[in-house]
Order: structure tokens, then sequence, then C-alpha cells
């Protein structure tokens, strides 16, 4: 399931009149996650949420990973127990196993929130080594696979320390060495620049343990700074590749725009911004609320000082202490929460809590596309005259990225229309019902995977996708269309026959918009047929003819809770730059 955004085409053959444009590769970006972050299993959703925002922003990814944090000492320690020496061919096989399994399981954590992924082996991967089976170094790239995997997926997940010596067996690269993994792709791939994410913000001058005296962060450190100071937090033999092949080391913590850049020269060091936890608030405890609410209570970046929900004694899936919860918005805001996210089922509560949020000084992110589609220029002059922010790219395409793929068309010229399929609980039930489940029967099963409310109506009727296409047409066009979005329902005597997709689209002629949600197998397009269960995707038409397109999961606590963690981690960035810390 792809989530790819502004991947710009060739015009469709159903759109004769329009132009031909070149279709301009996407950028490639190699990140690494060591074990300092992968501590264990639990923590790679994380890191599919720093690999969703690359994405998001149209990227393609190589991500680099270590084994889980006391992997490779519990598997060296395995090997040495029935007698493998440190020289013996077959250990470093044995150990690379530890890197293969987090590349599969961080893998698996990006398909879950609805990145086209895929985690390569060693051998997959192709690096080929010479030296001490232990501490090789690479001396070249076996051609096609990684290649032909960033040509078919979004994501590559590859397992760093392992490669393959030319005799076929594998070695490994020396303690640190998915450093220097990740420093060789981005080399052989032709990029100026790797990122190393850490547990710490960059390379200081002394350990920023060490409380003597005040560590102060390089912003810029020469090559032989980095290997002076570096110490066990950069691999020595990655900083020799960097500087032999021209590749910059960026140094940065999990989500954090600033970090330290190896390179040519250094700056003088300085201190390093405290950044205490943020104050968080959510509005609505289901689907997606629930899933919000989990995420930041594990993370040590967030404070959240309240929870709104309609009864505070009901029980939750979610483990969160009682005192979070009220059943007022006015208590809520009073809790001074930095940012409020908010996820209720109700459009017109929600439009309510993101403006008492907005004119009390709180950044907000929606995921309510009944609320903000009511008047979306509206909520965006509230944010502005108020200082502050208001994004909802959650309230569309789940963790399909619908809004950054319009406003990237929007952006490169004038937007003529748009089509998607913007509701997968909808499209679940019409694959369900086209192979031959009764209507009932569809609907429970979308009930039972997490899609479908307990009062589907809003589904079901065409309110859901009409209330999309509103916010995509104020995105495409700058207003949102007049009057009502024509709609048809999905009821008992709809035929699912022939491809059936429920069509959200809107064309801007003559100055004219004309929206619609319409179900129909007329729609001329593999895009469209080729959705699976919740899927949705989106099609733009640009006036010189381009037509930028993007796909992913439409429905579901995991992807539309990672949109809006995603939102959440834009608004973070932007308050750190207005107030200079990045």
């Amino acid at each position: 399931m792809s989530a790819s955004l502004a991947v710009v085409e060739k015009p469709e053959p159903l759109d004769p009149d329009h132009l031909r444009a070149p279709e301009p590769a996407a950028e490639v970006v190699v990140l690494k996650f060591g074990s300092s972050i992968l501590r264990s299993p639990t923590e790679a959703p994380l890191v599919a949420s720093a690999v969703y925002g690359h994405v998001r922003a149209g990227r393609k990814v190589v991500a680099v990973v270590s084994a889980f944090g006391g992997a490779t000492d519990r598997l060296l320690s395995e090997a040495r127990a029935l007698g493998l020496a440190h020289s013996n061919d077959l250990l470093p096989g044995y150990v690379a196993l530890g890197e293969e399994k987090s590349a599969a399981l961080v893998a698996i954590a990006c398909d879950r929130i609805g990145l086209d992924a895929c985690a390569l082996s060693v051998r997959e991967l192709g690096i080929v080594a010479e030296g001490e089976p232990e501490h090789s170094r690479p001396c070249g790239l076996r051609p096609d696979h990684l290649k032909q995997a960033l040509d078919r997926h979004e994501v590559v997940v590859v397992p760093g320390f392992g490669a393959v010596r030319p005799d076929g067996k594998v070695a490994l690269l020396g303690r640190g060495g998915s450093d220097l993994t990740a420093v060789f792709l981005a080399a052989e791939l032709g990029l100026r620049k790797v990122r190393l994410v850490k547990d710490v913000d960059g390379l200081y001058d002394h350990d920023p343990n060490d409380k003597s005296a005040p560590a102060l962060r390089y912003r810029r450190a020469s090559w032989d700074v980095a290997r002076k100071l570096g110490g066990a937090l950069v691999q020595h033999d990655a900083i020799d590749l960097g500087e032999s092949r021209g590749v910059e080391i960026e140094v940065a913590a999990l989500d954090r725009a600033d970090g330290t850049v190896i390179g040519e020269k250094s700056a003088p060091p300085g201190p390093a911004p405290a950044l205490p936890p943020l104050k968080v608030a959510v509005a609505g405890c289901g689907v997606v609320g629930g899933g919000v609410l989990g995420r930041l209570l594990v993370d040590p970046r967030y404070d959240v000082v309240g929870v709104l929900v309609r009864n505070p004694n009901k029980a939750r899936d979610v483990a969160c202490p009682a005192s979070l919860f009220t059943a007022s918005a006015e208590d809520l805001l009073s809790r001074k929460p930095d940012i409020v996210l908010e996820a209720l089922s109700e459009g017109e509560a929600g439009h309510a809590v993101i403006r008492a949020a907005l004119e009390a000084g709180c950044d907000v992110a929606s995921a309510n596309k009944q609320a903000v589609s009511r008047d979306p220029g509206g909520l965006q002059d509230l944010a502005k005259q108020h200082g502050r922010r208001v994004f909802w790219s959650a309230s569309v395409g789940g963790g399909s990225p619908m809004i950054e793929t319009v406003r990237a068309a929007r952006a490169a010229g004038e937007v003529v229309g748009f089509e998607a399929v913007l509701n997968g609980t909808v499209n679940f039930m019409l694959e369900r019902l086209g192979d031959g489940a009764a209507f009932a029967e569809a609907l429970a099963d979308a009930r039972a995977a997490g899609f479908a409310e307990e009062d589907p109506s809003s589904d079901l009727e065409g309110f859901d996708a009409a209330a999309k296409v509103r916010l995509l047409c104020h995105e495409a066009f700058g207003r949102s269309p007049d009057g009502e979005v024509s709609r048809d329902a999905l009821t008992e005597t709809t035929s699912a026959d022939g491809g059936v997709r429920q069509i959200g689209a809107a064309h801007l002629k003559d100055g004219v918009v004309t929206p619609s949600v319409r179900l129909t197998a007329d729609h001329g397009d593999p895009l469209f047929s080729s959705l699976r269960g919740e899927g949705n995707a989106l099609k733009v038409y640009g006036a010189d003819g381009r037509v930028w397109r993007c796909r992913g999961r439409g429905a579901g606590r995991w992807a539309t809770t990672e949109s809006i963690m995603a939102d959440l981690a834009e608004i973070v960035r932007a308050r750190r730059a207005d107030a200079g810390l990045n």
C-alpha cells in the first residue's frame, strides 16, 4: 500500500487535451537508526513515524537499521558459547541476523501505517566488503537489488553492519558498522548527505553526561574534530569514508531539525537549547484519538495535560490516568496546552473546539473533516490572527498525504481538477460486496476492522467523502464550492459489480467549481480499481497537463494516527523555529 506524495506523471489517455510533461525522479534520502533508538521492537513505530514524515514530503527513503538494543552482544555470546572464535567465518552470518530482524520489523511497522515498504537482507542488499570477517571495509555494491527496490517502493529498510565478502560469506563492518553502511549507501546513490539518528542531538565538546562543565554542541564539525571527539557516537571508519567520498554526515536526535553536520569545516560550539516537553491536549478518545493518546503517553517529548471525552468514566482501550479525562472543553483549555490534537467524531463540536483552542493561543492539528471543512479559510484566518497554526492533513486520506499532494500541485501551477477515492470504509465494503458478501456482513467486517463507526451513516451516505471534497477544493482552488456536494449513497441495493468505487471529484471550468461524490465503475483508471480494503487514492490535474497522484491507507487507527502525529511534528518544528531553537 503506497502513501507516495506528488509523483508527477504523464497525462492519462482519458485526458487527451493535456500537454505531456516529464516525470522528475523523487528525491532519495538515507537515514540510519541505531540501537539507541531501536532499543526494542516497541520502538519500530517511532522509526516508521520518522520515515513517514519524509515520504509525506515527497521523498523516497533508504532506512538503515541496527539490531535492537543488546541483540548483537547476545548473538555473539550465543555463537561463542558453541566455540566460535573471533576469526570464525561463520560467526558474522549469525550476528547479522540481529539487523535483519530489525529491518523486517521496521518494514512491518511502516506497512501498518500505509507506507509502501520492503526489507532487504544482507545478501539482497549486496554490499561487498574485504578484510577481517568482523571488521571488513565496503569496496562495492552489487547492482540491481537496491535500485530495483527503490523503483518499486517508497521505503527500503536495510540491515546495517553486515556485508558480503567476495567468496559469498557474510562479513561485519566493525562495531558501529551501521554508520558505515549508511554513509557507503549514500555515496553509492550519489547523495551529498546522510542523516544518522541518535539518542543525542549532535556532537558535543565533551560528554553531555559530565556535569563538571556545560557541554557545548557543534553546529558544524570538521572531519578531524569528529574523529577526535566523536568517540562511540560515530564510527571512525564512517567518518573516513564520508571524507573520502564527499558525503556530509548529519548527527541528530529523532524528529529534531537541528544537530551537527560533519564535513569540511567547523564552527565554534555553543550551548544547545533546552527543549522541555510540550504540553499537548487531545480532544476525542475513539479510534484516532485513542491511537494518538497511546503514542503521546509513552513519548517523553510530550506532556499530555488533558483528554476531552463525552463520558470521563467510560472504559478505554488505552491506559491513561483518570485525572486527564474531562467532559468540558473549557476545563481542557484551562490546563494551558501548547497544542491541541482534535479527533472528535462530530463536526460542530470539533469546529467549536478548534476555534476555542486557537483563540486560547494553542496550535491545532485536526483529523475531523466535518469540522475543518465547514470553514477552512476562516480557521486559517483565525489562526493567523492569534499567531498560531492549524493543520488538517489527517482529516483527508488517513495515511495518504492528499493535502500535501494537492498543495504540491498548486505550488507548481494552476489546478483544474481532482478525482479521488476518499473513504476507506466504503472502499472496504465495496470490495467485500464485490466478493459476494451481504451488505450487513460487509458492514460488520468494516466495524470489526476498525474502519466503520458504530453509526456509519456519514460514510455510507457520502457525507464523509463530500466533506473531504470540500476541503480538497479549498486546497486546490483556494475556495470551497458553493452549495451542497451532490452525493450517491451506498445501500443494500447498490451493485458492486465491475469494480465500483466511490469517487469524490471536483473540476474547475470557466471559474465554476463542480463537485460530486459518485458510485461508479466508469472511472477509467487502474489507480482506483486496484485499491484494496481501506485504500484511498488521489489524482490532481494541473492546467499544464501534469498529473499528481498519491495513495495509501484511508482508514484505521494507525494510518490516521500517523498522519496527525506528522502534523504534530511539523507544528513542533515550526514552534522551535519561531523561538530560534532549530
